[in-house]
């Protein structure tokens, strides 16, 4: 309004140089408030551990009740996609809303999307890995949604890879589908089921990611299931064996080597960009009494409690892998922008949280001759939800040090 009063009063010489400091005035108050924002947000998300003396550890805790329930809907959220879109698909129960991960030893703040995208101003990041990468994207851009509606600007032919542009703030978002992160000849048929054993180079990065990381300033990797897929594996443009090919000309070799070489491979590559990278485990799932193809299912209503459920040897594996791998990367680069991501035990106990044959729309009206439960992915809203919060912490508090 003060700028505004300063144009109507005076039009002549002498106003134009009012108009001046009118406009350098508001800049500056602009700034202060900017500046009191972003001074509030990185006092509140100044996690101590209750004794005061270390950080929290805001991946160890339990889920506890939230009578709030989610901070959007199907209904005022446009992006979600229709094989997570619970509420929209049918799903009777609403309990699986109103949790709300809490660390052991402190408070987490709620994600809050004026500061995040304040914080994020001029800036870009990105997720890249599979589609699991891409329901937290979802995810984030639901909650966004409530401060600033996001411009859709780019999508592949699959609609596997996207990119937004919130106008307001000049910040982009991409999610990048790189299920191995490194080079990979995947063969599908036109409903995504596999027609043949995936060429995976172990040594090689995928370029669909890797010729854009210099225009990120932060971005999120992962890998995960995708490597228990059948695979012919590839090192230095050669075939070195192969995982659940049964070929009796080729090698059979455990997913375990392939992930963890190529997991090499990708933080060889990042340690050396100027780009903040959070690195998420892997997200464990649900099935029970059968896997996805076999007529496994998920129908679990609450939580677990920590300790009531152990992680399958698979997830063991491949987060022992991560674990150990991330440690080496980061003792590389001196700690220097790496941030683990380690939403493993967390996800773990909330097998209420899937989609499971809400997948589909209406699933039991009489038109789907055979039910495919989704025990992997997130509903939204739902527990992923919550991954926004900790991913907020971890930016502020790498912020601040």
């Amino acid at each position: 309004m003060y700028f505004r009063v300063c144009i109507y009063i005076q039009v002549n010489t002498i106003g134009f140089i009012i108009l001046e400091r009118c406009e350098v005035q508001s800049v500056m108050e602009e700034n202060n408030q900017n500046s009191f924002l972003t001074l509030n947000a990185l006092n509140e998300f100044d996690l101590k551990s209750d004794e005061g003396s270390t950080e929290c550890d805001v991946f160890t805790g339990e889920w506890i009740r939230d009578p709030t329930g989610p901070r959007y809907t199907n209904h005022t959220c446009n992006t979600i996609e229709p094989h997570q879109n619970c509420m929209k698909n049918g799903r009777p129960d609403s309990d699986y809303l109103y949790w709300r991960w809490t660390p052991a030893d402190c408070n987490l703040p709620p994600f809050d999307p004026k500061i995040f995208l304040h914080f994020m101003k001029n800036k870009s990041m990105a997720f890249i890995g599979d589609s699991i990468s891409r329901n937290h994207v979802q995810s984030l851009l639901c909650i966004l949604s409530q401060v600033e509606d996001a411009i859709e600007v780019y999508h592949d032919d699959e609609y596997r890879s996207k990119k937004w542009f919130f106008e307001s703030h000049n910040f982009t978002l991409s999610v990048i589908w790189s299920p191995f992160l490194t080079k990979a000849n995947i063969f599908e048929d036109n409903d995504g089921h596999s027609t043949g054993p995936i060429e995976l180079h172990l040594d090689e990065l995928d370029l669909i990611w890797t010729n854009q990381i210099n225009d990120f300033n932060y971005i999120m990797i992962a890998g995960g299931k995708w490597f228990l897929k059948t695979a012919i594996y590839y090192e230095n443009a050669t075939i070195i064996g192969c995982h659940n090919c049964k070929y009796d000309n080729l090698s059979e070799m455990a997913f375990d080597y392939a992930y963890r070489k190529s997991l090499r491979t990708v933080f060889d590559f990042i340690i050396n960009k100027k780009v903040n990278v959070f690195f998420r485990s892997t997200t464990p799932d649900h099935f029970e009494n059968g896997e996805w193809n076999t007529g496994g299912y998920c129908n679990r209503k609450s939580p677990f409690k920590d300790g009531e459920i152990d992680m399958t040897d698979l997830d063991v594996i491949m987060r022992d892998i991560e674990l150990e791998e991330f440690e080496t990367a980061k003792e590389v680069a001196n700690g220097s922008g790496l941030i683990l991501f380690d939403t493993t035990r967390l996800s773990l106990l909330r097998p209420d949280g899937h989609p499971g044959p809400y997948r589909a729309f209406h699933p039991f009206d009489g038109k789907e001759t055979k039910i495919q439960n989704d025990c992997l992915h997130w509903c939204l809203p739902g527990p992923i939800d919550s991954w926004n919060d900790i991913m907020m912490n971890l930016l502020l508090r790498d912020e601040r040090t």
